[in-house]
């Protein structure tokens, strides 16, 4: 099997390269290409050259327009990479009868109540990220190709920036914080997102039925607030000195954003659990895990 990895240095894509390497030959791509490749999503006839001459019997999509903000200011560059790219990727594997792996968010919804979404709630993005995501989907589904998407939530990694190294770092400086305590989700660790992947294309090639839209999200749910919290709490267990003495914790309101997020980012993964016969960690168990890794760096 030949898989075609795109986004190969973000979070995900880094751990992709780990966890896909047994099950074949992998070529990974960054936004700059190799050997005359082309990873820029941007450039769809180049993207559509390069998926012809590798000849993928998989695309690996980890690649993705993720400046929430910026999108607002940018929703035709956000739709050309989030939904142009897929549609170009998706139309090829159809072509040939390959495989699609595609990363979606919980962004495609409108953050409304407080039960976790399922694949078949109707989506309604409060931004142009989560808009660029959806037609994606939509793309992918529309085009006929055998695929794999799954939509995932507040993901983070050890490898390069996230919320759990910045609250450390303003806890060393700061001593009040304030979190957004209205918005609940699941942190979800990138190499989770990238072992569920491989193990769930290695099951869906063997059955086709398998084949479609899944969220995929650690087990349960805290706020941001909870997950700073939780964070400072693990640092000063591990002996860290910290500056900080209290966390407020504050609505969505009093920090304003150029595009609104969803309060309620909590994603139901029945569907994947009972597909793939999976159990996900809760994720308190990932946060501790890199928590641990940044400790020892």
């Amino acid at each position: 099997m030949k898989i075609l990895l795109l986004g190969k240095n973000g979070q995900v894509g880094w751990e992709l390269q780990r966890a896909l390497a047994p099950l074949g030959e992998l070529v990974a791509l960054d936004r700059q290409g190799a050997a005359g490749l082309c990873g820029d999503l941007a450039d769809l006839e180049r993207l559509r050259q390069t998926i012809r001459s590798v000849q993928p019997d998989v695309i690996v999509n980890a690649a993705a327009y993720t400046a929430v903000d910026k999108a607002q200011s940018q929703p035709e560059l956000a739709e050309q990479v989030n939904a142009g790219a897929p549609r170009v990727m998706a139309e090829e594997m159809q072509q040939c009868g390959g495989w699609l792996v595609h990363y979606s968010t919980d962004y495609v919804f409108d953050g409304s109540g407080n039960q976790p979404w399922r694949e078949t709630d109707q989506p309604a993005p409060l931004n142009h990220y989560g808009l660029s995501k959806l037609h994606g989907e939509q793309a992918i589904a529309q085009s006929g190709c055998q695929h794999l998407i799954f939509r995932t939530s507040w993901v983070y990694a050890a490898r390069g920036g996230n919320f759990a190294k910045t609250m450390l770092r303003l806890a060393t400086e700061r001593e009040q914080l304030s979190v957004i305590a209205d918005q609940f989700g699941a942190p979800t660790g990138a190499e989770l997102i990238a072992d569920v992947t491989a193990h769930a294309l290695r099951t869906a090639r063997g059955n086709p039925q398998a084949a479609g839209l899944y969220h995929l999200a650690a087990a349960g749910e805290v706020s941001w607030h909870g997950y700073a919290a939780f964070v400072i709490d693990q640092a000063r267990q591990a002996g860290r000195e910290l500056a900080v003495r209290a966390i407020a914790a504050i609505p969505s309101s009093d920090y304003p954003t150029p595009a609104p997020r969803p309060l309620n980012s909590r994603l139901d993964c029945h569907k994947l659990c009972g597909a793939f016969d999976l159990q996900l960690p809760d994720w308190q168990a990932g946060v501790v895990r890199m928590l641990n890794e940044l400790q020892g760096n």
